[in-house]
C-alpha cells in the first residue's frame, strides 16, 4: 500500500517535469521573435510595422482561439492535442524560413506557432490543474514559468547561429529540434487515473464541476476576466514599452556590473517573471489566493512607484524593474488556479481558456494604449500612473469583492445539504 501510495506521488511530478519541458519548447516562437524581425524585413521586403503584425498574429491566436483549443483538448484526447501543439509550433518555424511575402510569413509564423502554443499552453495548465489539486498554484505556476523563462535556454544559441549560419538554418534547426522534444515530451503526458491525485482540499465554489455554458453566466467569472484584463493591460503597458523608457530616462546606456543597464535589466525582468509564477502560486496554497493576489498586485503598484521616483538611478531602475515583473507574472498562475477552485477541474482546460482571452485583451491593448497615452501627453507618467491605478483597483478587488463573493457561494453550497432533510 505505501509503495502505490509513493508512486503515485512520483507520477504526478513526472507529469509535472513532463509538463515543463513542453512548455519551454514551444516558448521561443514568442521570446525570441525579435531576433528574426530584420530578416524577415529583408525577406519579404516589408515594412517594420507591417513585419510585426506578424507577432500580433501570434498572440491573438495563441489567446483568443484558446476557448476552441480547450475545447478541442477535452473532446479528442489531451496528450495528442499537445502533442500536435508542439508539432505545430515547431512546424511554423521550419515553413517561416520560406516566407517569401507577408501572407506567407502571416501563415507560418503567426497562425502555426500561435495555434500550436495556444493549445499547449491552455492543454498543460489544464493538466496540472487536475493532477496537483493540493498544490494548484504551485504546479500551474511552474509550467507557466516554464514558458515565460524557457527563452532563456534558447536566446543565445539562437543569435550566435542567427550570426554564424543565417535565419533560414536557425529556423530549420531549432523548429526541428525544439518541435521533437515538445512531441516527445507531450507523449508521455496522461490524465491522472481513480485515486492517482489527492482529493482537492476544499470544495468548488459553486460545490460542483460548472460547464464553460453556466460558468459564463456566473459574475464571478466576469469580474475575474475584468480584474486579469485590467492586470494584463497595466503590465504591457509598462513591460512593452520598457526599453522606450530606460532611453528616455537616460539610464539605459549606463554600464552597472560590467553590462549596460537595459540588457541587465531585462535579463533580471525575465528570470523574477519566470520565478513570481511558481512562488506566488505556492504562497496561495497556502494564505489563499485573493490574499495572494491583493499582495502581488499592490506590490506592483508600490514597485511602480518607486520606479518613477529613482527612475534617473540605472541601479534602482534595474532592482525596481525586477520587482515590477516580480509583481506582474503571477498572474498567469493565481488567475488559473482561482478559476479552477471555482469552477472544478473537469472542465478546468475550456474554462481557463475563455479566461485566458483576458491576455488577449490585454495584449491588444496594453502597448498601443501606452504609445497613444504617452504621444497625446508627451510623457510617460500617465501611463505609470494608469498602471498603478489598475494594480490598486484590482488587488481591492481581490480582498474586498471577489473574496465575500466565493465565500458567500462556498457558505450557500455547504449550508444546503443539512437543508435539504428539513425542508423535505
Amino acid at each position: 500500500m505505501q509503495n502505490s501510495i509513493v508512486d503515485r506521488g512520483t507520477t504526478r511530478w513526472v507529469q509535472l517535469v513532463l509538463g515543463l519541458v513542453v512548455m519551454m519548447a514551444i516558448s521561443s516562437p514568442q521570446y525570441v521573435w525579435t531576433l528574426f524581425v530584420k530578416p524577415f524585413q529583408t525577406a519579404t521586403g516589408a515594412t517594420l510595422p507591417a513585419v510585426q503584425i506578424t507577432f500580433s498574429l501570434l498572440i491573438v491566436l495563441q489567446t483568443w482561439l484558446s476557448p476552441a483549443q480547450g475545447w478541442l483538448i477535452e473532446r479528442f484526447g489531451l496528450k495528442t492535442l499537445i502533442a500536435v501543439g508542439a508539432a505545430l509550433s515547431g512546424l511554423g518555424w521550419v515553413l517561416s524560413a520560406y516566407a517569401g511575402s507577408l501572407t506567407m510569413l502571416f501563415l507560418t509564423y503567426g497562425l502555426l506557432c500561435g495555434v500550436g502554443t495556444g493549445i499547449v499552453y491552455i492543454g498543460i495548465v489544464g493538466l496540472m490543474a487536475r493532477w496537483f489539486p493540493d498544490r494548484r498554484g504551485f504546479a500551474i505556476g511552474m509550467v507557466a514559468a516554464g514558458y515565460g523563462m524557457g527563452a532563456l535556454l534558447t536566446t543565445f544559441p539562437i543569435d550566435s547561429m542567427l550570426k554564424a549560419s543565417g535565419y533560414q538554418a536557425t529556423l530549420n534547426f531549432f523548429g526541428i529540434l525544439l518541435g521533437v522534444i515538445g512531441v516527445a515530451a507531450a507523449l508521455g503526458l496522461r490524465l491522472p487515473r481513480a485515486g492517482e491525485a489527492p482529493e482537492p482540499v476544499l470544495e468548488t465554489a459553486l460545490g460542483k464541476d460548472t460547464s464553460p455554458r453556466d460558468m459564463l453566466k456566473t459574475p464571478t467569472f466576469w469580474l475575474m476576466f475584468a480584474m486579469m484584463t485590467m492586470m494584463s493591460t497595466g503590465g504591457l503597458m509598462v513591460t512593452s514599452n520598457f526599453a522606450n523608457f530606460a532611453r528616455d530616462f537616460g539610464v539605459a546606456d549606463v554600464v552597472l556590473m560590467g553590462m549596460a543597464a537595459l540588457p541587465l535589466a531585462l535579463t533580471v525582468d525575465r528570470l523574477l517573471n519566470g520565478f513570481t509564477r511558481p512562488f506566488f502560486g505556492w504562497v496561495s496554497d497556502r494564505i489563499g489566493r485573493e490574499n495572494t493576489m491583493g499582495l502581488a498586485f499592490l506590490l506592483e503598484a508600490v514597485a511602480i512607484t518607486l520606479l518613477i521616483v529613482f527612475r534617473q538611478n540605472a541601479g534602482a531602475f534595474v532592482l525596481l524593474s525586477g520587482l515590477v515583473f516580480f509583481g506582474w507574472g503571477e498572474i498567469f498562475s493565481l488567475f488559473p488556479s482561482t478559476l479552477t477552485d471555482t469552477f472544478g477541474t473537469k472542465n478546468a482546460t475550456t474554462n481557463y481558456g475563455f479566461l485566458y482571452m483576458a491576455q488577449g485583451v490585454g495584449s491588444v491593448l496594453g502597448g498601443p494604449a501606452a504609445a497613444a497615452l504617452h504621444d497625446a501627453a508627451g510623457s510617460w507618467m500617465p501611463v505609470f500612473g494608469l498602471a498603478i491605478g489598475m494594480d490598486v483597483l484590482t488587488g481591492l478587488l481581490a480582498l474586498f469583492v471577489l473574496k465575500q463573493m466565493r465565500r458567500a457561494q462556498i457558505e450557500g453550497v455547504v449550508a444546503m445539504p443539512a437543508a435539504r432533510p428539513a425542508s423535505a
